[in-house]
């Protein structure tokens, strides 16, 4: 007999390398709350949930976690009052634009200060 098998939505993790600027990025800018952070000791890494409605991720400074640069897709509900939200913040080193990609979606791609995309979307 076959077991239904269901499979819930992944966490990624990301790496960082500074906890003051992931903070910056993922709290100031993008309006995450933190969950929850943890650490085995003040002298070693932390890893931290952080999360916005449905949307979790995890933050971790350990490198055998994973490695920068990786690339995740989110989808969103409103897009154009996210890509509002980022920019009223005057962030420097963010100024997404919303595009219309030929699979009909709008979406925008963000990189935190450590080399991960972030890929919001939203279907039209």
């Amino acid at each position: 007999m076959k077991e239904n098998i269901h499979i819930k939505n992944p966490i990624p993790i990301l790496r960082i390398f500074d906890v003051d600027k992931a903070k910056e990025f993922y709290i100031k800018i993008l309006e995450f709350v933190i969950d929850w952070e943890h650490s085995f000791d003040e002298s070693l890494p932390l890893y931290i949930q952080v999360s916005k409605g449905d949307c979790i991720l995890h933050l971790s400074e350990h490198h055998g976690d994973c490695s920068p640069g990786a690339a995740i897709r989110m989808e969103v509900d409103g897009i154009e009052k996210l890509q509002s939200m980022i920019m009223k913040k005057k962030y420097r080193f963010v100024k997404p634009e919303i595009e219309q990609t030929p699979w009909q979606t709008k979406e925008f791609g963000i990189i935190d200060p450590f080399g991960n995309k972030l890929i919001f979307y939203e279907g039209i």
